[in-house]
């Protein structure tokens, strides 16, 4: 993490990102909660920028599920002689003295030989391909006590209440850690940190780690993102800030640890991070995610929070000698800056799978960026290990909080489940509830009002049956429990048809349930900022309808479901009719297009396929569950192959590809080299391309293409501006502002079928809307607002009254007759908002 959120930034660069140099603060001691002190800063805020550059093959590898499936099976040490990856001497970890990603594989495969301690697996593999390695660490185990360890696994989370009375799990259950390295790849140092962690454990022969191995299970994600590590950057090799893929998965490396905090179910867990200083230890200021038994969280995350604390500044590090200023925890010491609300990050989603204790560690000396490039390999290499012992220091008490607290942080494990299960009411946190925690005020107190179930209706009453089994198997996947009624069925005065699916929310992980389908809440009033997302709301977002119960469950008979049921279908005559409303539409309308099939376009927006193509559509609707359906018109606009010029963020090119456009990343420079104009049939612009600063030659080049544009935010409006496209004002809203907004859609071509909520950051709206510019979307009456942090700017202007009832999308025709859309929100916003990928996707096929 590290740096670059321009509200907090000003404050906080020289103070809490001080690793440039050697600083004398002022005192020692940190600050009161009341005291000033200035925010730390996070990396990565705000509006995704950065140009897109991923090769094709990262988005084939992310999309590709089956290759990270891996099996459970054997006791320990399960020893795995892993492939060593050629030599790369351009491996970035090398200047700081660091291991280099082509080093682990034989090391960890030494180590597996120093005894019976120490086991390796295969998690998954990068986006790039490179192989993710699983460590477990503990005493051996047989098959049988293996198996044995599983069944009390799943019976603390599927049978909580016996859980907790049973002696045997109290007595022999061996308390699961979970240590997360590396997941920024210029954040380096948690894996050589773990490394040694890992040898140490190894080798030791006292009766303390013995003992500790005995009662706990350490899994060390050696590098979560190996990509990343190799390269020097933030991102994988698709572009993406995996540390903000949680609750989306979009990534197989984000994936790959789902599957470790499913199948491990750690108590304890730790991600470590670089570079703020002092060492930045979790847990968080408000506002505090409202799906967790906080109470329980809290209570063990501050108190292993101390003991990191001690350990850190143990060390002897000073400001004076090393720069090193003393640790920080941001709950006590901060007012605001520093949340845990959006469940996109590592730490903040590890709570819903049994996690009692998880944090961020932010080393304080930083290594990357700039100072990788200015300063001497010499102090490069002091502060990396520097960072590496702060690293192990916070591994090593993490360690000794879990196995001192081993039978009350199982029992507060067991209590998270059995909650959920028996469908209580949370215990709002105050110092009455979490004793031993000072200073906990209102400001600490979010909790959610659970829902009885939630239904996710089948047949006509779901407005995208491919959708809704999206959203199905995506609850699955997270271990979310579903269930599918084999009967028609009311509830609350709505009836609901056979097949549908309910969520009962008297499960284990209803905590997940809730914040995968809920709409969330508006916390614009709790606190003056924040520094990421603040509404996500797959329910309203992902284009299924879904329905609540607040305070009743179905009374009909149900089936467990462990895949939804397939979507596709093929009417058996006549043409064809495909809907565009979903991203699996649109890929099935390009593929048929890539194939020579001739599709015209419905005046809903819709999609014609003549029957002759019944067999491609056949197999397009086994692969993608797409429905073909009879249509009796013939479409009036021919609908082409459109092959996109794009300068877009990563997850704007990755929902691109998604969708299954043929996609040429451009930026000014790429046009400014000379761009053959005639290769594209249309120019998406969100990101790292200024009309202002293209030569005369490539203007006129692109003046002269004729190509459909879509521009999104405040780069697409610029481009539309200074390349006089359409005659509209772009107004810009709150910079920071971001969340769920309700919209009323116009119909027609880009917007018939759209549902009616979207996602804005940074959100934008149009006035002054010139003759035959036609608003598609426009933002709610009121208070458009749903879930999410948007207030007005300091001036008083930019909120969402004042974007309520504007042009959000506007389409027109330019002067020379190309088509012309503009997007205010964030439809494909890092790849997440599903349900609206298709508002692009029908703008890009415009001709």
């Amino acid at each position: 993490m590290g740096s670059s959120r321009p509200v907090l930034i000003t404050a906080t660069l020289a103070a809490a990102l001080a690793g440039a140099a050697l600083l004398t603060p002022a005192a020692t001691a940190a600050p009161g909660r009341d005291e000033p002190r200035p925010h730390p800063v996070r990396e990565g805020g705000g509006r995704d920028t950065g140009p897109a550059r991923a090769p094709a093959s990262t988005a084939a590898n992310a999309l590709d599920t089956a290759s990270d499936r891996q099996a459970r099976t054997g006791g320990y040490p399960r020893e795995t002689t892993l492939d060593v990856p050629p030599v790369n001497p351009d491996d970035k970890s090398i200047k700081l003295g660091l291991a280099p990603y082509h080093s682990l594989a034989p090391r960890l495969n030494a180590l597996q030989q120093l005894g019976d301690r120490v086991s390796v697996e295969v998690a998954g593999h990068s986006a790039s391909g490179h192989e993710l390695y699983l460590v477990t660490v503990t005493a051996p185990e047989s098959a049988a006590q293996a198996r044995e360890q599983e069944r009390m696994r799943e019976r603390i989370e599927n049978a909580p209440a016996a859980a907790a009375g049973d002696r045997r799990i109290a007595a022999a259950y061996k308390t699961p850690v979970f240590i997360n390295n590396n997941i920024h790849g210029n954040e380096w140092e948690g894996t050589d940190a773990a490394l040694k962690l890992i040898e140490e454990l190894a080798k030791a022969n006292d009766a303390r780690t013995a003992d500790l191995l005995a009662k706990n299970r350490i899994h060390l994600n050696v590098t979560a993102n190996p990509d990343g590590r190799i390269a020097g950057t933030r991102a994988n090799a698709g572009g993406f800030d995996l540390n903000r893929d949680f609750i989306t998965a979009t990534q197989p490396e984000t994936r790959a640890i789902r599957r470790i905090a499913i199948e491990k179910q750690p108590a304890v867990m730790l991600d470590l991070h670089g570079y703020v200083n002092g060492t930045l230890i979790e847990p968080t200021t408000p506002p505090h995610g409202e799906n967790y038994e906080y109470d329980l969280f809290l209570k063990n995350a501050y108190a292993n929070a101390l003991g990191m604390e001690k350990a850190v500044n143990g060390l002897g590090y000073t400001p004076d000698k090393d720069g090193v200023r003393p640790a920080v925890i941001p709950f006590r010491d901060e007012k605001e800056g520093w949340d845990d609300w959006p469940p996109i990050f590592t730490p903040q989603y590890m709570p819903f799978h049994g996690a009692v204790a998880s944090h961020t560690i932010e080393f304080p000396m930083r290594v990357n960026n700039r100072d990788y490039d200015a300063l001497p390999a010499a102090e490069l290499r002091r502060r990396a290990a520097v960072n590496t012992d702060i690293a192990g220091a916070a591994m090593r008490a993490t360690l000794d909080y879990t196995h001192t607290h081993r039978t009350s942080v199982i029992a507060d494990q067991i209590e998270t489940f059995r909650r959920g299960a028996a469908g209580e009411a949370q215990r709002p946190v105050s110092e009455e509830t979490v004793p031993g925690v000072p200073g906990i005020g209102p400001e600490d107190v979010y909790t959610a009002t659970f829902p009885r179930a939630y239904v996710i209706p089948a047949g006509r009453s779901q407005r995208s049956a491919v959708a809704a089994a999206r959203l199905v198997d995506h609850l699955l996947a997270n271990d979310v429990r579903v269930e599918q009624a084999r009967t028609p069925f009311r509830l609350q005065g709505r009836a609901y048809p056979a097949g549908s699916y309910v969520v009962d929310m008297h499960q284990p992980k209803r905590g997940l349930a809730n914040v995968i389908l809920a709409d969330g809440r508006d916390i614009s009033a709790d606190v003056s900022v924040m520094y990421d997302i603040s509404g996500w709301s797959l329910g309203r977002l992902w284009g299924a309808t879904v329905a609540t119960s607040v305070s009743a469950a179905p009374r009909v008979p149900t089936r467990t479901v462990h895949a939804a049921s397939p979507t596709g279908r093929v009417a058996p005559y006549g043409d064809l009719r495909l809907r565009l409303d979903d991203p699996k539409e649109i890929a099935a309308l390009n593929s048929l297009l890539a194939q020579g099939v001739r599709v015209r376009r419905a005046n809903d927006g819709s999609a014609v396929v003549p029957g002759s193509a019944r067999g491609a559509a056949r197999v397009l609707a086994d692969r993608l569950g797409v429905a073909f359906d009879r249509v009796d018109g013939h479409g009036t606009t021919a609908l082409h192959r459109t092959r996109v010029a794009a300068a877009v963020t990563p997850g704007e090119l990755f929902a691109l590809r998604e969708m299954g456009f043929a996609v040429v990343p451009v930026s000014t420079d790429v046009l400014n080299a000379g761009f053959d104009w005639s290769s594209v049939d249309a120019l998406f612009v969100s990101s790292d391309l200024d009309h202002a600063k293209l030569t005369p030659a490539a203007r006129a080049a692109f003046d002269a293409s004729g190509v459909t544009v879509v521009g999104l935010g405040g780069q697409g409006a610029a481009f539309n501006a200074a390349a006089s496209l359409l005659e509209v004002t772009a107004v810009a809203g709150n910079g920071d502002a971001n969340g769920v907004v309700r919209v009323a859609n116009a119909g027609g071509p880009i917007t018939g079928g759209a549902p009616a909520h979207t996602f804005v950051y940074s959100p934008g709206w149009f006035t002054g809307l010139g003759s035959g510019v036609r608003a598609e979307q426009s933002y709610g009456s009121g208070n458009p607002l749903v879930s999410g942090h948007w207030r007005a700017a300091d001036d008083g202007k930019g909120g969402p009254t004042d974007a309520a009832g504007r042009a959000s999308i506007v389409s027109g025709t330019s002067k020379a007759g190309a088509p012309v859309v503009l997007f205010g929100t964030e439809p494909l916003f890092r790849a997440h908002p599903k349900g609206v990928f298709a508002q692009i996707g029908r703008a890009l096929l415009t001709r």
